[in-house]
């Protein structure tokens, strides 16, 4: 079986590169899996869970925000934010979600809903990676 190689392109640095059997990747309309000879396009991505299999193997990780090129065997995506579940802080994430929460359920002049919306995306993304 060919492989498709990935790289993650964060602000900073290139935080995953190599090969892999299959990928699945959180589209903004819905999870999609690209294996090798996909077609190409481009698409945005939302936050959720990157999964990447080589073998037996899957690797998972938490990303948020971002998008994502496919063309000739090869995988770009670009996002602000992408986590291993050593690197979330499950503590953390669980304030997060609640301050989030609590935002939403009682909104008040000033608060930002749709940044307290997409807090509470990114929390809920973290603490189901780190619940695997």
């Amino acid at each position: 079986m060919s492989k498709i190689n990935i790289q993650v392109i964060q602000p900073s640095k290139i935080k995953i590169s190599g090969e892999y059997d299959h990928i699945i990747i959180p589209g903004v309309d819905g999870d999609f899996g690209v294996s090798s000879e996909h077609t190409p396009f481009i698409t945005k991505i939302r936050p959720g869970i990157l999964h990447l299999y080589k073998g037996t193997q899957i690797t998972d990780f938490a990303i948020h925000d971002g998008f994502v090129t496919v063309e000739n065997n090869s995988i770009k995506i670009v996002c602000e934010t992408i986590e291993s579940s050593t690197e979330i802080k499950t503590k953390r994430a669980e304030s997060s979600k609640e301050r989030a929460e609590k935002r939403l359920k009682n909104p008040t002049e000033g608060i930002d809903f749709r940044r307290a919306e997409a807090s509470l995306k990114r929390a809920l993304v973290r603490l189901s990676l780190t619940k695997k």
